[in-house]
């Protein structure tokens, strides 16, 4: 085989393999031995020696190869350096990977692989090829990378570095024991916040949308300016007695200590009962009786030793009209400074209140405002007030809706919006008079009532008190003219329809007064003026 390349006679050793001796030097040009083909015959005399090229300028000298031994090869050449006789395994390397050939067809050397002999023109001057040392690697066989750059170093046969069987299965098992560790930790975070979320609802703190502070100022004629001004006079009474016991309000008229409230409040008491006084601070003292009218079903209590009183204002009862806002402050059920608010109902409303004693003696008789503001038991004597905040009735009287008996004053009976006020005029002169005498003095014409007359109108008895006249002689209703057996149809132009309606209109005004009624006598209706006198309350 002459292909003007040397015939191998051993296989390539290994690079830097012990125990190897390197690969000849293969060079060209023609300082070359001349090569010796397998089927001639072995030179004699020992062998020839060859001529090695001079070495170029800033290399080393290079040793010359070693002697082949004397005769035909025991083999045929391996090219791939197949073991056993070629490098030792445990695997061969891969064959020379195939160059692509230039246009001209000149086959192009692998890279790193000196040029074998090929012959050469005539040059002006022989130039000695390089030869390109190949870079020595360590004991591992090396194999050939064909997807790497060409001239780039050979890369480590077998597996990367530092991914060895025994590497990789202690690789294995760190991982593994890092996915159980991680599996274990997301478990207990898990569990964690989700007992958290079961208690508390949530993983965030909610914050819903809020008002800022303000600096609490209503306005004057709202219910919160009216509640402002007015409790601080308002008190709640705690009656009790020999026999019963009770809950009440009041309100302060002076600051001498007087308060003004319902006769009913403190009826338990009697006359050795207790009254406590609690005003809206907290604050409480005890309370003596000053006076006290069961006909006007009001009384007058004093404190003592208590300072920095505020009294409330009065109003004008006659300036009102029906459709007003009003507020009621009270003590419901016991719950002091309860505030409810609503209109005028209804003006001159006549209703009676009490007669449980039986004799009449304890029936109130009243011109009231009506009103729909919620009043309940224990808002008996506490003050409805209008938009400025001045009392314009006293709170006496709702009507129940389980009740057969009309209004009540000492019920348990919820409000049903018909609640009932003394109008503050009444008031007024009545406490003034309790608080200046001790009792009340009451108007009155001078004539005895037929009350179970159920004909339109209040008519004048036949008799009297203990069978005398039912018109007192010398009286208001005798100077006018009034006969028994008359029938008062009106009082100041307001129609009457009963005994009670005509006593309550007649007790809205004061001794003294002027009143023009109208009257049927014998189908004939007429006219008189009289004026009203005096009787002492009880």
């Amino acid at each position: 085989m002459d292909d003007g390349r040397q015939a191998k006679w051993w296989s390539r050793p290994a690079t830097g393999r012990p125990g190897r001796d390197e690969p000849e030097s293969r060079g060209g040009g023609e300082g070359d031995a001349p090569s010796v083909r397998p089927d001639s015959p072995a030179p004699t005399g020992g062998a020839a020696p060859t001529d090695s090229p001079a070495p170029l300028a800033g290399q080393e000298p290079q040793e010359p190869a070693p002697s082949r031994p004397a005769g035909p090869p025991l083999h045929e050449p391996d090219v791939y350096s197949t073991p056993p006789y070629g490098g030792p395994g445990p695997w061969a390397p891969a064959p020379p990977v195939q160059r692509p050939t230039p246009a001209h067809g000149t086959p192009v050397p692998p890279q790193g692989v000196p040029p074998q002999a090929a012959p050469l023109p005539p040059q002006p001057s022989p130039v000695t090829p390089q030869v390109t040392p190949v870079p020595s690697s360590s004991s591992q066989w090396l194999q050939y990378d064909p997807w790497g750059a060409p001239g780039q170093p050979l890369t480590q046969v077998g597996p990367p570095a530092g991914t060895e069987p025994g590497s990789r299965k202690n690789r294995r098992g760190g991982a593994f024991a890092g996915m159980l560790l991680l599996a274990l930790v997301a478990s207990g975070i898990g569990g964690g916040v989700g007992a958290y979320v079961e208690r508390t609802g949530g993983l965030t703190t909610v914050e819903l949308p809020q008002a800022s502070h303000d600096n609490g100022d209503r306005a004057p004629e709202s219910v919160a300016g009216i509640a402002a001004s007015a409790l601080p006079s308002v008190v709640t009474l705690h009656v009790s007695g020999t026999a019963e016991s009770g809950t009440g309000t009041g309100f302060v008229l002076d600051a001498r200590g007087h308060i003004l409230t319902n006769n009913h409040v403190v009826a338990p008491a009697g006359t050795s009962g207790d009254i406590t006084v609690t005003f809206s601070s907290g604050e409480t003292a005890a309370a003596e009786l000053v006076g006290k009218d069961s006909g006007y079903d009001l009384a007058v209590v004093r404190v003592k030793g208590v300072s920095g009183l505020k009294p409330l204002p009065l109003g004008n009862s006659d300036n009102v009209r029906v459709g007003d806002p009003v507020v009621a402050i009270g003590a419901p059920f016991d719950l002091s400074n309860t505030v409810t608010s609503g209109i005028i109902s209804a003006k001159q409303r006549p209703i009676t209140a009490g007669g449980e004693k039986g004799d009449g003696s304890d029936i109130s008789y009243v011109d009231a405002l009506q009103t729909d503001a919620p009043i309940n038991p224990g808002n008996s004597g506490g003050p409805l007030v209008d938009t400025q905040a001045h009392v314009i009735g006293i709170n006496s009287a709702i009507r129940a809706a389980d009740s057969g008996k009309g209004t009540e004053r000492g019920g348990q009976s919820g409000s049903i919006g018909l609640g009932f006020a003394i109008p503050i005029n009444q008031g007024k002169r009545v406490a003034e008079e309790l608080i200046n005498t001790g009792k009340a003095t009451h108007p009155v014409i001078g004539v005895t009532l037929d009350m179970k007359f159920t004909g339109d109108g209040a008519k004048v008895g036949e008799k009297g008190p203990e069978d005398g006249p039912a018109v007192t002689k010398g009286g208001p209703a005798a100077k006018a003219g009034i006969r028994s057996g008359d029938v008062i149809t009106e009082v100041q132009g307001q129609r009457v329809h009963s005994g009670e309606e005509l006593i309550v209109k007649i007790r809205a005004h004061r001794p003294g007064d002027r009143l023009e009624l109208r009257l049927t006598r014998g189908g004939e209706e007429r006219s008189v003026t009289l004026t009203l006198g005096s009787a002492s309350g009880t």
